[in-house]
């Protein structure tokens, strides 16, 4: 939560006013006004001001006569976070018309100490056609996903994501059968032992991406 100063009035965590060159911060914090600094790792802008994005620690840097950088680390032991524009791997657990629930269990190739929520929109599902998109012919519960953080949504540890991407979407799969499918296009698997279609998201996976 914000830091709040006298008579519960809210105030940043960093006002540019001098200060220890550490200071812990939790998700969601307001750091300061975007005129103040400029939005480093492991924060995001929203309505003018920098919040923090993970729990750690503040940092400020100073670069020529261009605004602070403001920044928050983790130490090394600290889970690893996805941030935007990370490649993530995850197991998708409802869906509806609308959008697709996931959990996020890798990022890259590095395995999460605990699941993060994440949404995959029916609008962020494929680059093209966005209109034809039907998130029931996309996905299936259990599938498992590559997708792209776009955004750290609208609640905290509920990602925004994205498989608009050719290498994104589903790489695996079992049909009705219980049995692994195997890709026939970009949008259909098939059920080995059935030989069953089923209409899928399909990634075109490339190597630096496969789990093992």
């Amino acid at each position: 939560m914000p830091r709040t100063g006298p008579a519960g009035s809210e105030r940043c965590a960093w006002s540019g006013m001098p200060r220890q060159p550490l200071s812990l911060c939790v998700v969601g914090e307001r750091l300061c006004s975007t005129e103040e600094a400029t939005a480093g790792s492991g924060t995001y802008t929203r309505h003018g001001f920098i919040f923090s994005s993970l729990a750690g620690c503040l940092e400020r840097k100073n670069e020529d006569n261009e605004l602070p950088v403001v920044s928050v680390v983790r130490d090394s032991e600290s889970q690893l976070l996805p941030n935007v524009g990370a490649v993530v791997t995850c197991k998708v657990c409802s869906i509806n018309s609308r959008f697709a629930k996931v959990h996020i269990l890798y990022v890259g190739s590095t395995p999460l100490k605990s699941t993060f929520r994440g949404t995959i929109r029916r609008e962020d599902i494929r680059a093209t056609e966005k209109d034809k998109v039907e998130v029931y012919k996309s996905f299936r519960p259990s599938d498992i996903v590559l997708a792209k953080v776009i955004s750290l949504g609208d609640a905290q540890s509920n990602y925004l994501l994205s498989t608009a991407e050719n290498e994104l979407g589903v790489v695996v799969a079992r049909s009705e059968a219980g049995v692994q499918m195997v890709p026939i296009s970009w949008c259909e698997m098939q059920c080995p032992r059935t030989h069953t279609k089923e209409f899928r998201k399909v990634a075109r996976v490339q190597p630096q991406f496969l789990q093992t």
